[in-house]
């Protein structure tokens, strides 16, 4: 996760203020330029962490282990006062204008005042680009990660991972919150979409992405961005698939589910674990030190770093903002990193005090500091912190926007296809209809240029609409949003309806998962028209589509293909066969809900279906 909201009152004024900043702020310091250890680049990683550590206050290692929202740094030289580690932009905390070249004009902007501190440690810009480079207009929009997961293809997954890494480096931002390594188990959670699949074989296949995104090894070539395994652990088993919920799940079955694709994240690598902001059996993950310590960094051998979700130490103790008692618990479970992100001036002063009482030892924070500058050296930030403006006009490139339209493609799962009538001729007379047939926002879901996405013209793309007129040749392209004119007289009625954006809570679905009355609306005028109806269901998820299902000629699950709608239409229309597979199993009703493989229950269509031709 990660997004923007209003910052929370700092809570700290006055004299208040001044002495939080007074203390924070060490005393003396040396040029950067003195050519001390840790900046030789022919040492030793190991070698250059524990110099540079050594030469480190402790208001310097709090420092690193603080994440700021960039919009919450204010003034921006906050960023060096309080040796902030790491900036952040939530979902839609953009520069203006929102483009390539602002991004990296303002993370040079953070990252050079990073570097007028004493030592000169570089911060780490992170983002969620959970399908491709989603906060930056004119980026790569890929499909979300339902539709990856339809696509069982994890060298495809890998190149999606180097082309977000390029789009990313391009702008400078250098760690990404991604990929989502979640097991979905219940269809009406909101983040359903951002799941692989429902069982831990899918994902654990796709967590190629991390080698997409960091390469080889982290930092062993150009635009090499820092990988994040999220949410650790549980977040897609809650009951009732609410969000943030309570995972109620015996260790052997948390581990059986949900531990897999960590662990193959853990093996490839991955810099970076996000804690989740589940409950497992009512204790919050945040301040589980059984599952972060005992788990992850001892069991599983990850060395990288964790790091919280957005505000996530705030809700351990279940009351609003962060106390000492959640500072104690998160940092002494193993969080190395808070993503405060508002408050960094109470957090830094709460830990100062949390580690000078002796509640925090000063050998976890110095753990936390040796496992953060570690991947910093190793992405190379010391040496080349800047933005690499040679991969900026990697942003939105038609190298890249074919990647995604083959994944498009890939992701389609043809679940019905009545006496052949896909693929389409290009011949055809065709009428189009639905909501999501030309909007490129609608077809790209939630975390596109905004945190929950939106409606529109949001981002430059190619809408479904405008594929299938791409392809249609020496027939006829017919559009009306709501279907009205149809009649038999066409070829096919082409249905593109669905879900609207959302993200995260907001896409809970504890009732209903039924289309809404528009698109019923526009599917009964199609209908009646006697035109055959051919659908194109745009969502984040299986929905309840039993009672329309008879009156469709076809049904194709596009999921949120992103920006290049072409993909869809090359299926429609042949230049290509489907080849996608459910990822979920489809409930014949939201009452069967949660559905999984295996389970005993009987689905509309069963994990793995997918028809071709």
């Amino acid at each position: 996760m990660t997004h923007t909201r209003l910052p929370r009152p700092l809570l700290v004024v006055g004299a208040a203020l001044l002495a939080i900043a007074s203390a924070t702020a060490p005393a003396t310091a040396v040029s950067p330029r003195a050519g001390f250890p840790y900046q030789n680049p022919n040492l030793p990683i190991a070698d250059r962490v524990t110099d540079l550590m050594a030469r480190m206050t402790l208001d310097e290692k709090l420092g690193q282990m603080t994440q700021a929202e960039r919009a919450a740094l204010n003034p921006q030289s906050d960023l060096a006062t309080f040796r902030i580690g790491s900036v952040l932009s939530g979902g839609g905390s953009a520069p203006s204008p929102n483009n390539a070249q602002s991004w990296a004009t303002m993370y040079d902007s953070f990252q050079r005042t990073a570097l007028s501190t004493p030592l000169a440690i570089p911060m780490i810009y992170g983002v969620d680009a959970v399908h491709g480079h989603n906060n930056v207009v004119g980026a790569t929009i890929f499909p979300h990660d339902i539709g990856l997961g339809a696509t069982r293809d994890p060298a495809l997954a890998s190149q999606i991972g180097r082309a977000t890494a390029e789009e990313m480096a391009g702008t400078g931002a250098n760690w990404d919150f991604a990929p989502c390594l979640c097991v979905a188990r219940n269809d009406r959670w909101g983040r359903t979409y951002e799941s692989f699949g429902e069982t831990p074989a899918i994902p654990t296949a796709m967590s190629t992405i991390i080698t997409g995104l960091q390469g080889a090894t982290l930092g062993g070539a150009p635009a090499s961005v820092l990988a994040t395994a999220k949410h650790y652990i549980g977040d897609g088993g809650t009951t009732g698939g609410v969000n943030a919920g309570n995972t109620q799940l015996s260790e052997a079955d948390l581990r059986a589910i949900h531990l897999p694709p960590f662990k193959a994240a853990v093996d490839r690598g991955v810099g970076a674990v996000m804690i989740s902001y589940n409950s497992w059996n009512g204790v919050k993950d945040h301040g589980n030190r059984h599952l972060i310590t005992d788990i992850l960094k001892t069991e599983l051998g990850f060395s990288g770093f964790v790091v919280s979700d957005w505000a996530g130490i705030d809700q351990i103790d279940g009351q609003s903002g962060f106390s000492a008692a959640d500072i104690d618990a998160s940092i002494n479970a193993g969080i190395d990193m808070v993503m405060v992100p508002t408050n960094y001036k109470l957090f830094i002063s709460m830990l100062r005090t949390e580690v000078n009482n002796g509640h925090i030892s000063r050998a976890r924070i110095d753990d936390a500091n040796r496992r953060i500058l570690t991947k910093k050296f190793q992405l190379g930030l010391f040496e080349h912190p800047l933005a690499d403006r040679t991969f900026t006009p990697t942003v939105g490139s038609a190298a890249h926007r074919a990647l995604a339209r083959q994944a498009v493609r890939e992701s389609q799962v043809l679940l019905k296809n009545s006496g052949g009538i896909l693929p389409l001729a290009k011949n055809a007379k065709v009428f189009v209809a639905g909501k999501s047939a030309d909007d490129i926002g609608l077809q790209s879901g939630g975390w596109t240029i905004s945190w929950q996405g939106s409606s529109g013209n949001t981002t430059p793309g190619t809408t479904v609409l405008q594929g299938i007129r791409n392809t249609v040749s020496g027939g006829s392209v017919t559009y009306d949003r709501n279907g009205n004119g149809v009649n038999s007289s066409y070829t096919a009625a082409i249905a593109v309806i669905g879900e609207t954006p959302y993200a995260e809570g907001a896409g809970d679905r504890p009732g209903s998962m039924g289309l809404d009355q528009e698109d019923l609306a526009t599917l009964s005028r199609l209908r009646a028209s006697g035109a055959p109806v051919v659908v194109v269901l745009m969502s984040g998820r299986p929905l309840d589509i039993s009672a329309q299902l008879p009156d469709w000629r076809a049904l194709i699950a596009a999921w949120l293909p992103g920006t290049e709608g072409q993909g869809v239409a090359d299926i429609l229309f042949g230049n290509a066969s489907p080849t996608g597979k459910l990822p979920m199993s489809w409930p014949q009703s939201a009452a069967q809900e949660p559905i999984n493989d295996g389970d005993g229950k009987t689905p509309l269509f069963p994990l793995g279906f997918g028809l071709t031709w």
